[in-house]
């Protein structure tokens, strides 16, 4: 009987080996496989046969304790290793890693599983799927970005994909406006040379016809035909504006000429003038000299950065020819043309409906310093608009003495898109409560910070934020989150059933999955353009290998030598 035993006792040896190496050698074939978790086996013994259960002592006998054989080993278990392998960059977008505890879900015609390999590709339909095709899920996003919470759905990247155009609302500036620099009192001055009707018979009005003016030294000849088609591309505050044509028709008159210039220049007649600075815009000022001529004036608005200048072709008709010459001059109140005081500029792309980019220009200049703080100007222009006028808006920004913004005024543009086809008028409204008013050394400064416009864009790419987040970047500069990746996690991971194929679903033991984003509910974060590698450890694989393969060695030593010896008791008792 114990001879059998042994034998039983050997066989159940050579079967807990064998299990041992069938998961060595699992563990090893998958040292390379991603995300892959190795197992260990746990052993536990197998009934024992009691042939003695003992005695207790007594006042005259110390008792004696159970005689027990063992009839060998079996199995007890089968264990994941859920430690974390090695992550390692791939530089693959579509690539992740989970680092900390959970899985990502996946869902397929068998229904929702779980896995830790991330290596994730886009199908033909731009949607996130693994290796076998199942799809990955998350959260979806709607139209603004927003991740939209509860119900999970395959995650879709449409590469390629183009946004519609958004019109700019709200443009932020930033910067500081010198509150050390002077105050502006002198503008810009332009008069054109000597003006007369044909004949020089009288001085023009503003009524008068475009084609019966004619320069004094030359009075029979018009500087204008009806039909003539003028182009201005002036100077304002050194930077070259974007060019206006007028066409001169039989009614034109020099009034319309005047208010063509003035704003094409982006000369802002609304905007108040302060005591002692001339009055923007423009006028017809008469030769005391020659009571038959006028100059046509044009005074710009305060500061430096508001300087005017028509020099050389800045005014010319369609065969390149200028009709007037304009020069720093005076106004009709003496003011001589002297720009001058603190100023600052700076310009800015907005768009408008259909996505057409909007030049915008906003100068800054210093009106006014008390003890209470100072007063700045800004006026705003655009070569942009569809009504011939550059002049878009123009406020007031109120600092107090500690250089912040306590009041601004008249923030909102309005820029006319007549004749683009899209909505007019486009309405802007800037934000200034970034901009101080502080001394500099360096001079002002103002700059746009960001706006909320764009055209029409291609999304061209896509990068994954550790809490999950995916956020698309299009070919217009614009960003938008598309959607935000899912993680899962058990009570008891180690209830997991595993599928095969790097790929789990809940057990019985495992508890239902608490589906999360990363980096809540105590699920890891997303490092993204990595995969996580296997946590098989070979050297310790293959001293297990060795531990095994010797107890399988010796198991089936303990049978061929019981063996051996029941032969040799058959052979003895037939002898």
């Amino acid at each position: 009987m114990a001879l059998t035993s042994a034998l039983y006792s050997g066989l159940s040896g050579l079967d807990v080996s064998q299990d041992t190496l069938n998961v060595v050698g699992n563990n090893i074939a998958n040292s390379d496989t991603t995300a892959f978790k190795s197992s260990r086996v746990l052993f536990k013994p197998q009934f024992y046969v009691t042939d003695d259960a003992g005695s207790a002592p007594t006042g005259q006998f110390g008792g004696t304790n159970p005689e027990q054989e063992g009839l060998g080993a079996t199995t007890s278990s089968i264990d994941k290793n859920w430690t974390p392998g090695q992550i390692t960059p791939t530089g693959q977008d579509t690539d992740m890693a989970i680092n900390g505890q959970g899985f990502f879900v996946v869902q397929n015609p068998g229904g929702q599983e779980f896995t830790r390999d991330g290596s994730f590709t886009l199908n033909s339909s731009n949607q996130l799927v693994t290796s076998d095709g199942s799809f990955v899920q998350g959260y979806g996003a709607d139209n603004q970005g927003n991740v939209l919470p509860g119900a999970l759905q395959n995650i879709t990247i449409p590469i390629g994909a183009t946004t519609t155009a958004k019109a700019t609302a709200n443009v932020t500036l930033n910067g500081d406006l010198d509150a050390s620099g002077a105050v502006a009192t002198g503008a810009s001055i332009l008069n054109s040379q000597d003006l007369t009707t044909i004949g020089g018979a009288a001085a023009p009005t503003a009524a008068t016809l475009l084609s019966n003016i004619a320069s004094t030294n030359a009075n029979g000849t018009p500087l204008i035909a009806a039909g003539d088609t003028l182009t201005l591309q002036g100077t304002v505050g050194g930077t070259q504006q974007g060019a206006q044509t007028f066409t001169v028709t039989p009614a034109s008159t020099l009034g319309d000429l005047q208010n063509f210039l003035q704003g094409g220049l982006g000369i802002n007649t609304t905007a108040p003038a302060q005591p002692g600075q001339p009055v923007p815009g423009s006028s017809l000022v008469a030769d005391p000299t020659d009571p038959n001529s006028v100059m046509l004036t044009l005074t710009g608005n305060a500061g430096t950065a508001n300087s005017l200048s028509l020099a050389g072709n800045a005014l010319t008709n369609e065969n390149g020819v200028s009709p007037f010459t304009f020069q720093n001059g005076v106004d009709g109140a003496g003011n001589k043309s002297n720009p001058n005081g603190t100023s600052i500029s700076t310009s800015f792309v907005a768009y408008d409906s259909l996505g057409s980019p909007v030049n915008v220009n906003v100068n800054a200049v210093l009106e006014n310093k008390t003890a209470a703080g100072d007063t700045w100007q800004f006026y705003a222009t655009s070569p942009s608009t569809g009504n011939g006028s550059a002049v878009v808006g123009s406020g007031t920004l109120t600092y107090n003495n500690t250089g912040q913004l306590t009041n601004s005024t008249g923030t909102t543009l309005s820029i006319d898109r007549t004749g683009t086809g899209a909505k007019t008028p486009m309405s802007v409204n800037l934000n200034f409560s970034g901009v101080s008013s502080l001394a500099s050394s360096g001079g002002s400064t103002l700059v746009m910070e960001n706006q909320d416009g764009s055209q029409i864009g291609t999304l061209e790419s896509f990068s994954v934020g550790a809490d999950g987040t995916i956020t698309g970047s299009y070919s217009n500069g614009q960003t938008k989150t598309m959607g935000q990746v899912a993680l899962a996690t058990f009570a008891n991971q180690d209830g997991l059933v595993d599928k095969g194929g790097n790929d789990f679903t809940a057990g019985a033991g495992s508890g239902a999955a608490v589906i999360s984003t990363p980096g809540q509910l105590g699920s890891g974060q997303i490092v993204a353009g990595a995969l996580e590698q296997s946590n098989v450890d070979l050297s310790t694989e293959f001293v297990n290998m060795i531990v095994a393969s010797t107890g399988f060695s010796a198991a089936s030593r303990v049978i061929s030598t019981s063996n051996s010896l029941i032969t040799d008791l058959l052979n003895s008792t037939q002898g």
